[in-house]
């Protein structure tokens, strides 16, 4: 079984890591799990399930390098021959490479399966109003939540060496990739920012809170508390009444954790929360939890942010300015 997938700051997302158990479900006594990961990888890639995983590091999930990529692709596959190949049927590279394949090898495919076993797959037909069901095809794209990601095994998690597929980076394509638009994060709608600050009730200085924001070069939210008090905006109250965010990272700034902020928040990989009560129900959600002053906190993350910028030597101004939206520091 063959899983190629994007990684994205070196780890794989929940969809991919979906597909990966998908594979290692699917697979027998006899069968291993290949894992190839365009980009590093710094997940351990046993307890994903993995038996040999390929690293790609000289691809970037923020290039457009399809051709490159097929390439690549095309060479771990032959020289792997894998049973079938599994990809995230998702908007980001992924689902684009495995049709590419697919066309390019003559492979069967079935695409936006959320159903799969031994035997089968099944996906919706006719706008959803049916289910469509056939055997396992040869390259199989996965729609997200089709299977859970946690297994009750893990892979051998051998690592392979890449080489006889780096040169497939190394040629030239026919597509010239413009690069990404620099724009203020703060224009950036919240459900699409993959970095946001957010401010609740224990935030007072808002200007200090914004000026994080902008040297973070992070998108703005907010807790309905902080926006009924008229310091944000009704488009940036995050939760169930406001808006459901998907960020990489989240970072609540004296938040205590409504139900329904909890809900706006539940498919964020990676939550901070700073509040002075480690026992706030925020607290039960973050991966890591600082207790301390929301206002000590921000003056001292802008410090540091300025403080390192200084030292690459990056002038003041250029330290406040917009970055693209979404980059952390």
């Amino acid at each position: 079984m063959l899983v190629a997938a994007h990684s994205d700051r070196g780890g794989l997302d929940d969809h991919a890591r979906q597909v990966v158990a998908a594979a290692a479900m699917l697979a027998d006594a006899q069968t291993e799990v290949a894992l190839l990961v365009f980009g590093e990888l710094k997940d351990d890639a046993a307890e994903l399930g993995v038996d040999q995983l390929i690293e790609l590091p000289g691809f970037d999930r923020r290039s457009f390098a399809p051709e490159n990529e097929l390439r690549a692709l095309q060479a771990c596959a032959a020289a792997l021959s894998p049973a079938h190949l599994l990809l995230p049927d998702n908007a980001s590279g992924d689902g684009d490479l495995g049709r590419r394949y697919a066309a390019s090898a003559g492979a069967s495919v079935a695409t936006h399966v959320v159903e799969i076993d031994a035997r089968h797959v099944g996906a919706y037909a006719q706008a959803r109003r049916a289910f469509s069901t056939r055997a396992l095809p040869d390259v199989i794209l996965l729609a997200p939540n089709a299977v859970d990601a946690k297994l009750p095994f893990i892979g051998a998690g051998e690592r392979l060496m890449g080489d006889f597929i780096h040169a497939a980076g190394d040629n030239a394509q026919t597509y010239r990739d413009l690069g990404l638009d620099e724009i203020d994060a703060a224009q950036v709608a919240l459900e699409e920012a993959d970095f946001i600050i957010s401010a609740g009730n224990g935030v007072c200085d808002i200007g200090a809170f914004e000026q994080l924001a902008s040297v973070l070069g992070a998108a703005i939210g907010a807790s309905r508390v902080a926006v009924d008090n008229g310091h944000f905006s009704r488009d940036k109250q995050v939760g169930a009444t406001g808006k459901t965010v998907e960020a990489s990272v989240y970072i609540a700034f004296g938040i205590s954790g409504a139900v329904q902020h909890l809900q706006g928040i539940k498919d964020c990989r990676h939550v901070i929360a700073v509040n002075l009560d480690g026992s706030a129900p925020i607290a039960k959600r973050a991966n890591i939890t600082v207790v301390g002053d929301a206002q000590a906190t921000i003056a001292a993350l802008i410090e540091q942010v300025q403080r390192a910028r200084a030292t690459r030597g990056q002038t003041p101004a250029a330290a406040g300015a917009p970055k693209p939206a979404g980059v952390a520091a």
